[in-house]
């Protein structure tokens, strides 16, 4: 008899964050596949499971999407239930559509868990939040990597250079330099305020705030972090000194 797939959202790493039913998935599962950002506390709640790595990083040796869907399909079919645990919320840049068919395709049960998205834990963290009245009345999402690591190269400029909305970048601290040169060809102020935040609620997390040109200059100047990090820039991407004390205080615990 088939199993059943639930693609469980771990949110930003604190198992705190998750989710009453997340954590409940995680204690039934007979088998957790999880990405490399999953792979901290919160794999602890799956105390009976078999623990099978599945991650994908920029940069380093990762699991094909083809042979991630087999694996899913081959404990599925052998009627085990499988945890698919995806970081943040598993709707967001995550492939989840390509498992999703799979699973569809070869007629196996399946659920999503949704979660709290890393974008909503750093805009907590930094003590803001990510929308203002008549100022920043639209947030947007964007990766800054296609299938190749680089840049998109069908954006939408206009969109992506409002200065009166709130636009997060995932996946962009190797192409935000050339994504800010485009920003600024097309409008937006180069002093506008950003914001890089570095593995939200876990431990080493950072915060550092700039402008656009600045942090596209300091990227380039030293490269990425090996940390996840999510790039905010507009008008609420601004922290307060009492944030930025506060955590680099946590830092040094």
């Amino acid at each position: 008899m088939a199993g059943f797939v639930s693609f469980v959202s771990s949110g930003p790493g604190d198992p705190e964050l998750l989710t009453r039913r997340a954590a409940d998935r995680l204690g039934a599962a007979d088998v957790v596949l999880y990405d490399d950002l999953s792979s901290g506390p919160v794999l602890a709640m799956a105390q009976r499971a078999e623990l099978v790595p599945v991650g994908k990083r920029a940069g380093r040796p990762s699991a094909k999407q083809e042979a991630v869907n087999a694996l899913i399909l081959a404990h599925a079919r052998a009627g085990r239930h499988v945890v698919r645990l995806k970081s943040g919320d598993a709707g967001m840049f995550g492939r989840l559509e390509e498992e999703l068919a799979a699973v569809r395709g070869a007629g196996i049960a399946f659920e999503i868990v949704p979660g709290v998205s890393s974008v909503n834990a750093a805009a907590a963290v930094a003590g803001v939040p990510l929308t203002r009245r008549l100022t920043a009345r639209r947030v947007q999402y964007l990766t800054g990597a296609d299938v190749t690591g680089k840049l998109p190269s069908e954006l939408n400029w206009a969109a992506i250079a409002d200065p009166h909305a709130v636009t997060v970048v995932f996946m962009g601290q190797r192409s935000f330099p050339e994504l800010a040169a485009g920003l600024i060809a097309h409008g937006l102020p180069p002093e506008t305020p950003a914001m890089i935040a570095e593995a939200v609620t876990q431990h080493g997390q950072r915060l550092r705030r700039s402008t656009v040109a600045g942090l596209a200059a300091a990227l380039r100047r030293d490269g990425p972090s090996p940390a996840p990090a999510l790039i905010f820039y507009g008008p609420l991407a601004e922290i307060s000194d009492a944030a930025v004390e506060w955590l680099a205080a946590g830092a040094e615990d």
